[in-house]
């Protein structure tokens, strides 16, 4: 049976990788993918696929909700997986009315507008509606910071500690509600930070990368001694078709790698590898160099995904070092291009 699949953000760093891989999974669904392109977007991130006759972009914001109802007027969406979201922490403490707006209004917008167009009242579906589901996509840092021991469960208390996080929080909260309230279908699942082909050049990883291979200096914040659990994009997406399929509704997932890398050995790791790859007169690791660090910057992030893996079959299949170098092969690929 063929499904009409709204995804939201679909040219960003993650949603491209999940449009890509679900597509070719399933050949009989298929997917429009609302997406502003904002900086953070790029539309060769999907060129690939842009003729696939089971795809479509449609640029617009989702905090426009008559767009929203009538994108669902025309395509009567059967599910509606929701990737789109202002995600830097950096520009949040900057420009945090932009977190609100997009992470907190327009995830709003969606959830409303599916209610109206699958649900007859509370708990009561429309006919042909009875399996449509609304999957929401949030991260590990609405829980706030870890010591250096623990891990975070689906049970562990919220406390966000950026407008970024606090803004992903009130979504979490609020498809929550949707839940409760109404009885709708919904998941979330929340991982902990991805890497991998289409990231965006301003976060961690690319840029380390590509100030290295322009001789600049690497900055790291603080003592390059905050902890992140990183997850290869491409595990995170087999983890959300799992959770989108098979996941039971109202329920989170945790999605994390296993693989706890404080930021100072990710820089030296990278650099390392680019000696052997990328050799130049001087070490790349020579160019590390430590910044004031950012207001209220976590320490430590780490996940338990335990229930997912034990639950829904899941786990992941790259370590840090296979996925770093995969990754790395890539950036050198695009930036040498």
């Amino acid at each position: 049976m063929n499904k009409n699949i709204l995804i939201t953000g679909g040219l960003g760093f993650i949603g491209s990788n999940f449009i890509e891989y679900y597509l070719e999974k399933y050949p009989d669904h298929s997917i429009f993918n609302l997406d502003k392109l904002t900086y953070a977007g790029e539309l060769s991130n999907l060129k690939h696929i842009k003729n696939n006759s089971r795809y479509k972009w449609v640029k617009g914001d989702i905090c426009d909700k008559n767009l929203v109802n009538s994108l669902f007027d025309e395509y009567n969406f059967s599910h509606i997986i929701h990737f789109a979201a202002e995600s830097h922490v950096d520009n949040s403490i900057d420009s945090p009315d932009q977190f609100i707006n997009t992470n907190v209004v327009g995830t709003f917008n969606l959830i409303d507008v599916a209610r109206q167009y699958w649900m007859k009242a509370p708990f009561e579906l429309k006919k042909g509606c009875e399996t449509n589901r609304f999957h929401y996509i949030s991260t590990d840092e609405v829980y706030g910071s870890l010591g250096k021991e623990g891990l975070f469960t689906e049970d562990t208390p919220y406390a966000p500690n950026s407008p970024y996080s606090a803004s992903k929080a009130s979504s979490d909260f609020l498809v929550r509600s949707y839940f409760h309230t109404y009885g709708m279908n919904v998941v979330t699942t929340n991982c902990s930070n991805n890497y991998g082909p289409k990231q965006h050049d301003e976060k961690l990883i690319p840029t380390i990368i590509r100030k290295a291979l322009k001789g600049q200096n690497i900055p790291i914040y603080g003592d390059g001694k905050n902890v992140r659990d990183w997850l290869h994009v491409l595990d995170h997406c087999k983890g959300i078709d799992l959770a989108f399929h098979n996941g039971k509704s109202g329920e989170t997932y945790n999605i994390g790698g296993k693989n706890e890398r404080d930021n100072l050995y990710i820089a030296n790791k990278i650099c390392s590898i680019l000696d052997e790859l990328k050799p130049q007169k001087k070490l790349y690791k020579d160019l590390i160099t430590f910044v004031k660090d950012r207001p209220g910057h976590d320490f430590r992030y780490a996940i338990d995904a335990s229930k997912i893996e034990q639950e829904l079959g899941w786990e992941a299949e790259e370590n840090f070092e296979t996925g770093i170098l995969k990754t790395i092969h890539w950036y050198l690929s695009k930036y040498n291009s």
